[in-house]
């Protein structure tokens, strides 16, 4: 199976680029992983609401441009369905059942996504009602992936 992580904005600090290498490591067993860091779109300083929504606009047609027709989308939305770690594992187990070969979760930036993005999502995941940074949301994505493959092969992993 192919997981795509798409998301907008380099890791800048070393911690997180040392927790998503190692969760990209240990998921080179069970996938093939890419993950496509696109730019952030330029706000100005005291934007306004056009302002904000060009921004998604412009970075939403980015993450557009990444993603292929036969893809499956799960985009990380606040508004989106919550799952715990065993409904993810069946998620996408079923999907590798019903012969989806790619998977790409969406993260968008710091104003969230665009309406397309939005539109184009097959399954909207919500991790929580909370707001998190697209830093953070990046590892714990890679950690719940991570886990979802430990569970569907049936190794322990903590509780």
């Amino acid at each position: 199976m192919n997981i795509n992580i798409i998301c907008i904005g380099k890791l800048k600090e070393r911690y997180w680029q040392d927790a998503v290498k190692e969760y990209s490591k240990r998921l080179g067993r069970f996938c093939t992983l890419n993950i496509i860091e696109l730019k952030e779109s330029p706000l100005r300083a005291n934007p306004s609401q056009a302002d904000e929504e060009a921004v998604k606009e412009a970075e939403g047609k980015d993450i557009l441009d990444k993603i292929k027709s036969g893809d499956y989308v799960i985009t990380l939305e606040i508004k989106g369905k919550g799952l715990d770690s065993v409904q993810l594992a069946d998620k996408i187990s079923d999907l590798a059942l019903q012969g989806r070969s790619t998977i790409d979760f969406v993260i968008g930036g710091s104003l969230g996504l665009s309406q397309e993005v939005s539109r184009r999502s097959d399954f909207k995941l919500s991790f929580s009602a909370m707001t998190f940074p697209h830093q953070l949301m990046r590892v714990i994505l890679l950690e719940q992936v991570y886990r979802a493959f430990k569970i569907n092969s049936n190794e322990t992993y903590h509780k």
